[in-house]
């Protein structure tokens, strides 16, 4: 399978809270829901498709419990979103979650990086990560992500998690697609393509 990640991303840098403040896994954050209100018809048909296209998910401990109390709840399975994430294998990266709630659930701990290799080996289209705002960044950091859908949303949140840390892995990306939706969020969708060149002079 191939590891995508699916983020959505403000103009600064920002991911947390994007779909709304959770009180609780958001602490000091007061800035939740930036990008629910720019997200227009097209925009939300891409991101259900691409649910669609899943053949498993793969989350790190604060989304899975995020999803799976909303998400998880749900049972309008005929909800492009709902349907994938509630009938799909789905993996948690987290050496605390013992047994998880979540039908369809298997616990990742130990060597994470030989567990997540393992899944990638098997048949299939695509294991996706979406939100996941630590796990993206150790999957990037390890050579593991094969393609990065970015959405990003035209605000300056000013506070929050971002996607990528001030000092990190450097990366040389491929685009490999692109689009603009009406009310202004745009798509890039790159690939990891190993280290940047620096010019010399």
């Amino acid at each position: 399978m191939k590891l995508t990640t699916t983020t959505q991303v403000s103009l600064d840098g920002v991911m947390q809270a994007n779909g709304g403040r959770h009180p609780i896994l958001d602490p000091g954050m007061e800035r939740g829901g930036w990008a629910r209100p720019l997200f227009d018809n097209e925009a939300m048909t891409f991101v259900d498709q691409t649910y669609q296209r899943a053949d498993a998910f793969l989350f790190g401990r604060r989304t899975y419990e995020l999803f799976a109390g909303y998400w998880g709840v749900r049972k309008d399975l005929e909800n492009p979103i709902v349907g994938a994430l509630n009938t799909k294998p789905k993996y948690v990266a987290s050496t605390t979650l013992t047994e998880p709630q979540w039908a369809n659930t298997t616990a990742l701990s130990g060597d994470l990086a030989a567990a997540i290799r393992e899944l990638k080996a098997k048949p299939g289209g695509e294991l996706q990560v979406h939100g996941s705002a630590i796990l993206t960044r150790w999957l990037l950091e390890n050579d593991l992500v094969d393609e990065m859908n970015l959405l990003i949303v035209p605000v300056v949140v000013g506070q929050g998690m971002r996607l990528f840390p001030d000092n990190g892995p450097d990366i040389a990306l491929d685009l490999v697609d692109s689009r603009a939706f009406p009310r202004g969020i745009t798509l890039h969708v790159y690939r990891p393509t190993g280290r940047p060149q620096y010019a010399t002079t």
